[in-house]
């Protein structure tokens, strides 16, 4: 049985009996798959993404006649320019997490906390804390308490919430007032290009490649 790991980040250690290791979790082949799949649908996405002199074309920009012109043109801007904005919402969201420095190392500390103490510590090494073994079950609820007290009780979900209406306010803004009609918008497109597939697609391969080490704690 190999021995427990007193913190998850230790190196590696030999097991018992053997010459064997186990991998820190950003070594294990889990976690490198895992970046692996993220990043290329990232860049998949990106590579989708509409030139930038489309977006803030000055030429294309009216006042819409009503707010239901207004609604058409934001559903066919969100259609053409999803990439685009959802690249924007994510711009506005790091300005405004990079501008409170402590809410960036709450949440670097909690998405530390899930890789290192779940999602990829070697399924052999049992996460062992002031000499007291936590089962993964326990790691797992804990983990998602603290998830819940940091999002929902703490300063850090109100500045993301705040930052991602924001986001949204500008994109529906811009959509509002930039006129589609120059714009070709394909119909042969697939039927998943929706404003979220992009980010679906990204978190789907994620969930895929996290799922066996996940799975072998169920």
């Amino acid at each position: 049985m190999a021995a427990p790991a007193t913190i998850p980040m230790t190196t590696s250690q030999s097991t018992a009996g053997g010459g064997t290791q186990s991998q820190p979790p950003i070594a294990t082949p889990a976690f490198r798959a895992f970046l692996s799949r993220f990043t290329s649908s990232i860049r998949q996405g990106l590579s989708q993404r509409r030139p930038w002199y489309e977006l803030i074309d000055r030429s294309a920009m009216a006042r819409p006649d009503n707010l239901t012109d207004a609604y058409s043109r934001i559903r066919k801007n969100l259609s053409y320019f999803k990439v685009n904005y959802i690249t924007l919402l994510l711009v506005v969201l790091a300005f405004s997490i990079l501008s409170h420095p402590l809410s960036l190392l709450v949440l670097l500390g909690l998405l530390a906390a899930w890789v290192f103490l779940y999602l990829f510590r070697p399924w052999d090494q049992p996460l062992v804390i002031f000499g007291r073994t936590f089962s993964d079950r326990e790691t797992l609820g804990a983990l998602v308490v603290l998830t819940v007290f940091v999002v929902f009780l703490t300063s850090v979900g109100s500045l993301l919430i705040s930052a991602l209406l924001v986001g949204v306010a500008i994109v529906c803004i811009h959509g509002a007032f930039r006129v589609p009609e120059d714009l070709f918008l394909d119909d042969q497109e697939p039927a998943n290009t929706g404003f979220l597939s992009f980010l679906g697609g990204a978190a789907s391969s994620a969930a895929a490649a996290a799922a066996p080490a996940v799975a072998s704690r169920v």
